[in-house]
């Protein structure tokens, strides 16, 4: 891996702890909030290679309509429901209330 792509998870792994219990964020505003605004996919990258899951919560990291994708631990994507649900995020039908759980990050 690149050291450009390195310093790129990094900054996306510290934003990341940031989001807290019963909120989370998209792909895009993660990549926007790094100042890659359409890095969106490359977020997605850095979550699966999380290197620390339980110091960096990718579960609260989700798809731009609310979406569950992809989770790496447990069972996958019911894991990641499961886990969210438990921290209180609000869903609305299969995928979270972004009007509710929506982290707005300072």
């Amino acid at each position: 891996m690149s050291e450009l792509r390195i310093s790129f998870c990094d900054k996306v792994y510290k934003i990341v702890k940031q989001i807290p219990r019963g909120k989370v964020a998209t792909y895009g505003q993660i990549a926007k909030i790094s100042g890659k605004e359409r890095a969106a996919r490359a977020v997605g990258a850095c979550m699966r290679n999380n290197p620390d899951i339980p110091k960096t919560p990718c579960h609260r990291v989700v798809a731009a309509d609310g979406k569950l994708t992809g989770y790496s631990a447990g069972d996958g994507v019911e894991t990641k429901w499961e886990m969210l649900e438990e921290e209180g995020v609000i869903f609305k039908g299969d995928k979270v209330d972004l009007k509710v759980s929506l982290w707005e990050s300072k």
